[in-house]
C-alpha cells in the first residue's frame, strides 16, 4: 500500500508540473518566484543577464541551444537549497571574484538528490561549489579558467561535507584545484578529465571510502593530494606530465587501508610520494620516464607494492631512511640485470631498487647533476656487490623477467 501511495504521488507530480518557456529578456529570477514545486523551466538560446538566482524548491531548468547565464562579474550565479533541483543545458559566465564567500557559478548549500549535467562554464571563480550536500550527480561539465595564478581562481568542483555522491565525465582546466574534496563519503569521481589546473587536479582531505577510476590528470602543478584519509581505491586512472620542481602524480599523506591499482603514471616529475601511510596496496600500476617512480619515506609501513611495471624512470625509489618496513615482490624492473636459470619467468638473484646515487640526491639535491656521470655508475655498481648505506630490506625477492601486460 505504501508503495501505491508514493506511485500515485509521483505519477500525479509529473501531470501537475507545468513548462514555463523563457526567451532572452525575461527574468529568470521571477520564473523561479512564480514556478510551482516540480515544474521546468526551459531557457531559448540567448543570452540573460543575471546573477544571484535563489532556488529553494524542486525545479528542473533546462537549457535549449546553450543559452548563456552571463554574472556581470557580480557575487554567484545560481544559489540552491532544496531538493530535486537540476540543471542541464546551460553555459555560465562571469562570476564574481570573492574567497570571502567563494563566488560560484552555481553554489548548493544542505540540497539533496540534485544534479548539474551538460553545463558549460567559463571565467567563473569557483565553478561547482557543494556544502552539507548528498546524493549529488555531476555529470558531463566542461570548467574552464583563464586565470593566470593561483590566487585568482577558486576550484572547478568543489565539495565540503557531502555524501553518496557521482562526478562523472567532465573536464576541468584551469583552475586552483581541478577537483576539491574535504569531508566527503561514498562518492565515485570517474572518467573525468583535469587537465593544466593550478595546484592539484583532485585534492581530498579527511574524505573516507571514495573512489577515483578511469581519470586522466594532465599537466597539473601537480595530480592528486591524498591526506588524513581511509579506505580509498584509485583504479585505473591516468597520472601524466605533472612536472615541476615538486610536482607528482599522487601525494599521499598519512593515508591507511587503501588500493592503488592499474593506474599509468608517465612523465611526472615524481609518479608517488608517500608520506605517514600504511596498509595499502599498490599493484598492476605501470611507471614509466618519471623522474622518481616512487618516493617512500621512512614513516610508511605495511604497503605492499606487487606486479608493477617499472620502465625508463631515472629513480624507480628512493627514501630517506634506512629502516624501510614495506614489501616488494614481483615487480617488475627494467634495471635488473639478474638471470633465470630454471626459465620460470622469475629472476633468480633478488633486486635492489634504490640505488646509491638516489640516497645521495635526496639528502643532497644539488648532486642530480652528477647524473649519468661515470662516479656515480662506479659507486652504483659497488654499492650493488656490497650493500652499505641504501636499505637491506628495500629488497624485491621475486623480480619478474618481463614486463606484465597492464594495457
Amino acid at each position: 500500500m505504501k508503495a501505491l501511495i508514493i506511485l500515485f504521488f509521483l505519477l500525479n507530480t509529473t501531470a501537475w508540473a507545468e513548462t514555463i518557456r523563457l526567451k532572452p529578456g525575461d527574468s529568470i529570477k521571477d520564473a523561479v518566484e512564480r514556478a510551482a514545486i516540480g515544474d521546468i523551466i526551459t531557457l531559448s538560446a540567448g543570452e540573460y543577464l543575471e546573477h544571484d538566482i535563489i532556488i529553494r524548491k524542486p525545479l528542473t531548468l533546462i537549457g535549449e541551444g546553450m543559452p548563456v547565464i552571463n554574472g556581470r562579474d557580480q557575487g554567484d550565479v545560481f544559489i540552491v537549497a532544496g531538493e530535486n533541483i537540476h540543471f542541464n543545458g546551460l553555459r555560465i559566465i562571469n562570476t564574481g571574484r570573492s574567497n570571502i564567500d567563494d563566488s560560484a557559478a552555481i553554489k548548493f548549500y544542505d540540497s539533496k538528490n540534485c544534479s548539474v549535467e551538460n553545463i558549460e562554464l567559463e571565467n567563473t571563480f569557483f565553478g561547482l561549489h557543494f556544502s552539507n550536500s548528498s546524493n549529488l550527480t555531476i555529470k558531463n561539465n566542461k570548467l574552464f579558467s583563464e586565470a593566470e595564478r593561483e590566487y585568482q581562481t577558486g576550484n572547478g568542483i568543489h565539495l565540503w561535507k557531502c555524501k553518496d555522491s557521482l562526478i562523472e565525465g567532465n573536464d576541468v582546466k584551469g583552475h586552483r584545484d581541478g577537483i576539491y574534496l574535504e569531508f566527503v563519503t561514498n562518492t565515485i569521481s570517474q572518467n573525468n578529465i583535469i587537465h593544466e589546473n593550478k595546484r592539484y587536479g583532485l585534492h581530498f582531505m579527511f574524505s573516507h571510502n571514495n573512489s577515483y577510476i578511469k581519470n586522466t590528470f594532465r599537466k597539473n602543478g601537480a595530480g592528486v593530494a591524498v591526506m588524513y584519509t581511509r579506505n580509498v581505491i584509485m583504479k585505473d586512472n591516468i597520472f601524466e606530465e605533472n612536472e615541476g620542481a615538486s610536482s607528482y602524480g599522487i601525494l599521499l599523506k598519512d593515508i591507511s587501508d587503501s588500493e592503488v591499482t592499474g593506474n599509468i603514471f608517465r612523465k611526472n616529475t615524481i609518479g608517488i610520494y608517500m608520506e605517514g601511510s600504511s596498509r595499502t596496496i599498490f599493484k598492476n600500476n605501470s611507471f614509466t620516464n618519471n623522474g622518481w617512480a616512487l618516493k617512500l619515506m621512512a614513516s610508511c609501513d605495511n604497503n605492499t607494492f606487487e606486479a608493477n611495471n617499472f620502465s625508463a624512470n631515472t629513480f624507480d625509489i628512493s627514501t630517506n631512511g634506512s629502516v624501510v618496513l614495506n614489501t616488494l615482490k614481483d615487480n617488475y624492473w627494467d634495471k635488473y640485470e639478474g638471470y633465470d636459470l630454471n626459465k620460470d619467468k622469475v629472476g633468480d638473484i633478488p633486486y635492489r631498487p634504490i640505488s646509491l646515487f638516489s640516497v645521495i640526491v635526496e639528502k643532497i639535491p644539488s648532486a642530480v647533476i652528477l647524473w649519468r656521470s661515470f662516479l656515480v655508475t662506479l659507486l652504483d655498481r659497488m654499492e650493488k656487490i656490497i650493500p652499505a648505506i641504501t636499505p637491506e630490506n628495500m629488497i624485491d625477492n621475486s623480480p619478474k623477467m618481463k614486463p606484465y601486460d597492464l594495457s
